[in-house]
């Protein structure tokens, strides 16, 4: 238990460090790419697009912290590029990849049957995305830095894993796609896929005037933090089912008075509380490929990134966001009652 805890804190810290570093030379370079939008799109294409078949990767070689560690390898290795854009942000997003399939997999085959550990570990990635965009919009912190801080996680994760495992394999299922035909899986799958897309859409849609005044800022990205955290425990307290539902209803009906700053930072707390509940809920259902399930919804979200990124839609009115949570609903219903059968059978 105690070299569990050990690598999910080295996951968790190497997750902020790594998509802070990612945000920073982002904004750092933007300035120099003759078309923004297209560094942005090549940046998410490679960072989760690619988790998908790095997804399979993974499961099959086994190494979750190798492949996490050579993922902060690789994101280091993007600073070499900065006269590059966009070398420098598909480097970044592959690097990224690889280390979100790496640690995913690991957190998720330690985690067993509780959802907190993985709450935990996607939580810090809002952080070190806020922190490391407001840092790249200027030119202060030192790229070198940076650097220091990849190193440091790169070998902090193998430290924790050397004396974990023999080998250093991830301790999973042997690999297998076997049985994710059967209509009692691939349903619940294609709902919370459908569900992940539809978050993703919400959240790069969602704009609040009152994000930019004061602190507000701060506390919306706190509450995207806690809530991830907080929707792996409550998985674990009141069941997958009734935390999706409450959490989403109730972001629903805050979100149409998310124009007040206490209204709209609980709205934004309460749904990213679905995030750990999808992503544990379809690991469940792929148990012996569970790199290609958290890639697989990663996949999700560049889909829900995609027409933001290409400029199709502008933000969504208070009353999408409300039809969003409860379409979301509707379409967790099957997902987590399937998964509820697919417990008590195994």
């Amino acid at each position: 238990m105690h070299e569990k805890k050990a690598r999910l804190a080295a996951y968790s810290a190497a997750h902020f460090a790594v998509d802070f570093c990612c945000a920073l030379l982002v904004f750092r370079v933007v300035g120099r790419c003759a078309d923004p939008k297209a560094l942005f799109l090549l940046y998410n294409y490679c960072a989760f697009a690619l988790q998908m078949p790095i997804g399979l990767i993974a499961d099959k070689w086994g190494r979750g912290a190798v492949m996490a560690a050579l993922g902060c390898a690789v994101t280091g290795l993007a600073f070499a590029f900065t006269a590059l854009p966009l070398m420098a942000v598909a480097v970044l997003g592959v690097g990224n990849a690889l280390f979100h399939v790496g640690g995913g997999l690991d957190v998720l085959c330690d985690s067993g049957d509780r959802a907190s550990a993985l709450g935990v570990f996607v939580s810090p990635g809002a952080a070190g995305l806020f922190v490391g965009t407001m840092l790249g919009k200027g030119s202060a912190f030192p790229l070198w830095g940076a650097l220091l801080s990849l190193a440091a996680c790169c070998a902090v994760i193998l430290l924790a894993e050397r004396g974990a495992r023999r080998g250093m394999r991830s301790d999973c299922a042997p690999f297998s796609l076997s049985g994710l035909s059967r209509p009692g899986r691939l349903i619940p799958i294609v709902c919370l896929f459908a569900v992940v897309v539809l978050r993703s859409y919400a959240g790069m849609t969602m704009q609040f005037a009152w994000k930019s005044q004061g602190y507000w800022g701060v506390a919306a990205m706190l509450a995207v933090v806690l809530g991830k955290c907080a929707g792996g425990l409550a998985m674990d307290r009141l069941g997958g089912m009734r935390a999706a539902l409450a959490s989403l209803g109730a972001a629903g009906v805050l979100f149409l008075i998310g124009d007040n700053p206490f209204a709209g930072t609980a709205a934004i707390f309460l749904f990213n509380m679905t995030m750990p509940i999808t992503l544990f809920q379809v690991a469940r259902h792929m148990s012996a490929c569970k790199g290609f399930s958290f890639g697989l919804l990663t996949f999700g979200l560049f889909l829900g990134f995609v027409p933001m990124g290409l400029g199709l839609v502008q933000a969504s009115s208070s009353p999408a966001l409300l039809a969003l949570c409860a379409l979301s609903m509707l379409l967790m219903i099957p997902g987590l009652w399937q998964g509820k059968e697919l417990a008590h059978a195994q």
